[in-house]
């Protein structure tokens, strides 16, 4: 992360009445003991069918306790801003919590599953590309963001041709920047995730090398900051966000045409393509508990990135998860 650099952390001088009348109401503050938090603070990852607002709206569930949302691009993202207190909830792949395990900040503990497609994260190609097959990538320019799905299933791929991270030419891209590199044709292959899939295809018409079946296990891990599982009002709240999400999937899964218009309009793509993905889906969105497959699940993803040489040692991953929120998510 970087270091702040705006001027609230330079050096200033304060009056003496304003640090005292400060230093006054802290202690207050301290006296009346903990406020209660103003909301649950979410992450949206993406927009369309992993934007959590847009499942409740269509499905007309309304929360009936606070919550303050912050958009994120990738998983991350969204793992720095739990680490630094920004946010109290979170979803990501496997990946990010791998990095971080790496590091020497975790801050938040993985207490269930998103399970869902993973048809929806490829290999895209652009219009008239002669590439065919992952074989052909072979010292080809190709995009990734980093840390995420995409740098994973990429690995994966290429050695499942006999090809190394060494063999192509990787770019580690926002989503932003790799669709306007893909766009302008900077890059000869891109792997991404979600909605740009279908955007790339309609606008620009990409083509898809590959999915990521076979590569990912469809796991996206649900996290949530140490204050906020330890922090009573905060955690019963994450307990009925779980809840419904889980209802939102229900209705996702039981509506499948009305929640497919639902996503072409909020990603301004053609209702087609969004029937399409939804045709070749490898599995519906579902909220699971916390198991010990999933452990191992994520345990393989990160023995995976210590074989390549992306992260400095093996890391063990087990002690990022807690399952006291199991009650609360009925078995699928």
């Amino acid at each position: 992360m970087t270091t702040p650099t705006d001027p609230a952390f330079q050096r200033a001088s304060v009056p003496r009445r304003t640090f005292l009348a400060g230093a006054g109401a802290a202690l207050l503050a301290g006296c009346a003991g903990k406020a209660k938090p103003a909301a649950l603070r979410v992450a949206i990852t993406g927009r369309g069918e992993s934007d959590s607002r847009l499942i409740f709206k269509s499905a007309g569930i309304e929360p009936d306790f606070p919550i303050q949302y912050s958009e994120f691009e990738s998983g991350h993202l969204v793992v720095e801003a739990l680490n630094s207190g920004a946010i109290d909830f979170g979803g990501m792949s496997e990946i990010p919590p791998v990095f971080a395990a790496a590091s020497t900040i975790q801050s938040f503990r993985q207490i269930a599953v998103y399970h869902g497609d993973v048809n929806n994260q490829v290999v895209l190609v652009p219009r008239g590309s002669k590439l065919r097959s992952l074989a052909d990538l072979k010292g080809k320019r190709v995009g990734y963001v980093r840390a995420t799905t995409t740098q994973y299933f990429l690995i994966r791929m290429l050695e499942s041709v006999g090809l190394t991270w060494a063999d192509i030419e990787p770019v580690a891209m926002t989503v932003a920047d790799g669709a306007a590199a893909f766009g302008n044709g900077s890059l000869d292959a891109w792997a991404i995730y979600g909605f740009p899939i279908q955007r790339a295809m309609a606008t620009q018409g990409a083509r898809i090398l590959r999915t990521a079946l076979g590569f990912l296990s469809g796991n996206y891990v649900v996290s949530a900051h140490r204050d906020a599982i330890a922090d009573p009002v905060r955690a019963e709240w994450i307990g009925r966000y779980l809840q419904l999400t889980q209802q939102g999937y229900a209705w996702t899964t039981a509506n499948r045409d009305v929640w497919a218009g639902k996503v072409a309009e909020s990603i301004g793509v053609p209702v087609a393509l969004v029937n399409d993905q939804f045709a070749r889906r490898s599995d519906p969105f579902t909220l699971r508990r916390v198991t010990d497959d999933a452990i191992a699940s994520q345990q393989g993803v990160a023995d995976v990135f210590a074989k390549a040489g992306l992260i400095g040692r093996r890391v063990d991953m087990r002690p990022l998860w807690d399952n006291r929120f199991n009650p609360k998510i009925k078995e699928a």
